[in-house]
């Protein structure tokens, strides 16, 4: 039983294929103006959408320094079960001396 059904999958398969193929295009829809929107949509709405957080970022940039929090040591933080396998083995891939504490604390401290 398990073998018949098997061979009526492929063949099941085959008759839907079209089927899901018109449902996917772009076409299947009749817009003729899908085109339009999508570049009046990349227009109004994603480019300016690109500028404000461009802004933004600007603007965050010329803030200045911000406080790094006061280091409290967690005992179920900064858990070092083998060292990593770059450098010393202590710091993280992307560590930043100022922000990253290590489990003892900061590093300028």
């Amino acid at each position: 039983m398990a073998a018949g059904t098997v061979s009526r999958f492929p063949a099941l398969l085959g008759r839907l294929q079209p089927q899901l193929a018109r449902l996917m295009s772009s076409g299947a829809h009749g817009e003729e103006g899908s085109a339009r929107m999508w570049k009046a949509l990349t227009y109004l709405v994603a480019l300016p959408g690109v500028a404000v957080s461009m802004l933004n970022v600007f603007l965050k940039s010329h803030q200045g320094e911000h406080e790094r929090p006061e280091f409290v040591a967690y005992p179920h933080l900064r858990i070092r079960s083998k060292p990593f396998p770059w450098g010393d083995g202590n710091h993280t891939l992307f560590h930043n001396a100022h922000l990253n504490p290590l489990p003892t604390g900061y590093e300028d401290e």
